[in-house]
């Protein structure tokens, strides 16, 4: 039998990565349980929405505020085993909560802090991850590879909050969270049962190793001198502001009109079309040119966003979910195969770092002024005797959720200018010929 340590990445990887990824798609299932239970437990016990949204801004601000360290980090490692440390912190945290809630003892302040915690050890582990596929899969089943890991996070988006919901009244926080516990020990057995590759470095001397400062910047600057990959990190961030405005508007602007009912089933059918994609994605692989892939699905997502505007209607928000969330994994997966593609293996933890970093800095920005700009501004504004009630109103209807569709649609007009403008910029439209691939 062959030994796991001779694996090669274009012989035996795919098994490899195949196996790494069911072990994290399961431990993604547990933490998605924990979160959500979390946060129910949070809401019950304070009834306060800031204390809630408390637990999404510690999930997130540590994760960007150590990213590019992070990134260093996993390139100066070995990937697998910045995985297994990672999977290990954020198993002792929930270890931590676990005890103090069996104990009677679990406080807001060491939900946060535990929520905190992971959001670090997440640092580390998503940039080792994605930066590993380069390393175990071969360069022509990329985006076929970067399918399957978006399928991952669609089954857990999909399967934790209905299956939390029903463990809630059945086994309890606590039983969730022993359930998250099993779900990381099987992820990091997986991990201790391969090997990776070493990314080469054989470019940098050892003699010429910079500090880790110096090595933490080098992601932002792989970037900048290639407007290519920056024009790309453009269209990152955009989606993930619009992705922001969605979490934090969606909601409200359903209600507005429908039930709480009719709500989850809406989201369920985005789920459903995300997951849809993403098998989707797994089977084709793409086509030749990926990024005009990416570029089409950017548009139909942002045509989907500015339909929730126009009308108050479950059927077509259900339609408009369904396409919005059925567009990202193809978006986010061929974005990922054109970056392992054309970074080399040696640095991609810091440029995956450093685009995290500056993409999931754009989500907190919309939390910050989604709010302000739908209450103040745009909702006053699409009132019964509202300023715009007697012009735009006529086209796309008054009263209260109304505000909130013209915030989305002026939204994606300006995001489908950006988009076209981006676009038209040649060493975007042909990086794939023109920067050549790393691997």
């Amino acid at each position: 039998m062959r030994s796991l340590k001779n694996l090669r990445p274009f012989k035996g990887g795919m098994g490899v990565f195949l196996l790494v990824w069911f072990g994290q798609l399961i431990s993604l299932i547990g933490s998605g349980l924990t979160n959500f239970a979390l946060g129910v437990w949070v809401y019950q016990r304070t009834g306060s929405v800031t204390q809630f949204s408390l637990i999404l801004l510690f999930a997130m601000l540590p994760s960007i505020v150590i990213s590019p360290v992070a990134g260093a980090i996993v390139d100066r490692w070995n990937r697998r085993w910045c995985m297994i440390l990672s999977d290990s912190g954020a198993g002792i945290t929930t270890v931590a909560i676990a005890l103090l809630l069996v104990a009677g003892n679990l406080q807001l302040w060491h939900i946060y802090l535990a929520v905190g915690l992971s959001s670090i050890f997440k640092a580390f582990q998503l940039p080792a991850y994605t930066a590993s596929t380069s390393l175990l899969v071969p360069k022509e089943q990329l985006p076929r590879a970067s399918g399957m890991v978006q399928s991952g996070e669609a089954c857990a988006q999909l399967i934790s909050p209905l299956l939390a919901g029903i463990l809630l009244g059945i086994i309890q926080l606590e039983g969730i969270i022993v359930i998250d516990f099993t779900t990381f020990l099987f992820a990091l057995t997986s991990l201790l049962l391969v090997r990776f590759p070493d990314a080469k470095t054989d470019a940098v001397p050892k003699e010429a190793k910079t500090s880790l400062w110096q090595e933490a910047i080098e992601g932002s600057t792989y970037l900048f001198v290639r407007p290519g990959l920056l024009a790309l990190l453009i269209v990152f961030a955009l989606n993930n502001f619009v992705l922001g405005m969605i979490e934090v508007l969606f909601t409200p602007l359903v209600l507005s009109f429908t039930s709480v009912t009719v709500l989850g089933t809406i989201q369920s059918i985005g789920g459903a079309g995300m997951l849809l994609g993403s098998v989707v994605m797994s089977i084709w692989g793409g086509p030749r040119t990926l990024i005009r892939g990416v570029f089409g699905f950017t548009f139909l997502s942002q045509m989907c966003i500015l339909a929730l505007g126009l009308r108050a209607d479950a059927a077509l928000f259900a339609l408009a979910f369904f396409l919005f969330f059925f567009s990202l994994p193809f978006i986010n997966g061929w974005c990922d195969a054109i970056l392992l593609r054309k970074v080399a293996p040696d640095i991609q933890g810091r440029v995956f770092a450093t685009i995290n970093m500056i993409c999931w800095s754009c989500i907190p920005a919309a939390y910050v002024v989604a709010g302000p700009l739908a209450e103040r501004i745009f909702e006053p504004l699409m009132a019964t005797d509202g300023l715009l009630a007697g012009s735009i109103g006529q086209l796309i209807g008054v009263g209260p959720g109304r505000g909130i569709g013209l915030l989305f649609i002026t939204m994606e007009i300006l995001a489908i200018g950006v988009t076209v403008a981006v676009y038209r910029y040649p060493r975007l439209r042909f990086m794939e010929r023109e920067l050549p691939d790393a691997i």
